[in-house]
């Protein structure tokens, strides 16, 4: 048998040994990315390989919550791919001022920062008052840095000109506070932000959302996993609802495409449809 072979078989005895002890489930996920996870982190700790992380993690829980940070993705910015956001003023804030009250999922938030992107937008836009903003990860690490809302101050001028692009109506630096090499999220911004644990392989939906915004999050997942997961999308959304996705992403493969229509392209924002096809 090569050693690619037996590498494969570790693999799959360690994901299925973290699903069967602690209920997280990566067996959806793309194989590549997870294979390529796992061994820089086994490359860095120089002391086995797959197969000896095996009956480490069945039994040590510090040492698994150390992998899962490291299986997670927490590569993200303010105003990533800044026409999007500029899309989303566009073609999304008019349907949602026309509601009384809006509810936004931010799934996969990571450490916060396009939940807080969307912040901006509604502050700017004058909707933020009449919406809740419900940013989930399954990464409890990421999610307290992003309740924390503090970065690297670098990082904060850099998104100054994401936000110029995603046309921005004020300036960047009234939303935070720097001090020193770290900068704080204004206060203001986090009031109607709820940052909770959620795992959409294994969680279900987040009911009324009048936006799921989901970006590059499902590239890491096998094709059944992403029809799952967008599925979870479409029941959490109202009817006439938006749903944005990261811009190599699409639902072109998914039981739930005819629920949609294309709003743009590019930008990969859809609107569900208000009647439903039923598959």
């Amino acid at each position: 048998m090569e050693k690619e072979d037996i590498e494969n078989i570790a693999l799959d005895l360690l994901i299925e040994a973290i699903y069967r002890r602690y209920g997280h489930d990566f067996r959806g996920y793309s194989k590549s990315h997870i294979r390529r996870r796992i061994k820089q982190y086994v490359e860095r700790r120089k002391d086995g390989c797959i197969s000896t992380l095996i009956p480490e993690i069945l039994h040590n829980e510090e040492l698994f919550e150390t992998l899962l940070h490291e299986l997670s993705i927490t590569v993200t910015e303010m105003f990533r791919d800044p026409f999007v956001f500029r899309k989303l003023r566009q073609e999304v804030i008019p349907f949602l001022r026309t509601f009384p009250f809006i509810r936004i999922w931010v799934a996969g938030c990571a450490t916060g920062e396009e939940a807080y992107s969307l912040a901006i937008i509604l502050k700017e836009e004058g909707l933020y008052d009449r919406t809740t903003l419900f940013a989930t990860d399954f990464n409890d690490a990421a999610l307290e840095k992003a309740k924390i809302g503090v970065y690297p101050v670098e990082a904060l001028r850099k998104y100054a000109g994401n936000y110029q692009q995603a046309g921005g109506t004020g300036s960047f630096s009234d939303y935070y506070h720097a001090r020193y090499d770290s900068a704080a999220i204004a206060p203001a911004l986090k009031n109607n932000v709820v940052f909770a644990n959620h795992n959409l392989v294994t969680d279900g939906v987040f009911s009324d959302m009048h936006l799921v915004f989901c970006r590059n999050v499902m590239i890491y997942f096998e094709r059944e996993l992403q029809n799952r997961v967008l599925g979870v999308f479409t029941e959490s959304l109202v009817h006439g609802g938006f749903l944005c996705l990261g811009t190599n992403e699409d639902i072109l493969f998914s039981d739930d495409r005819h629920s949609y229509r294309s709003i743009d392209g590019p930008a990969r924002i859809f609107q569900r449809l208000a009647v439903r096809n039923f598959r």
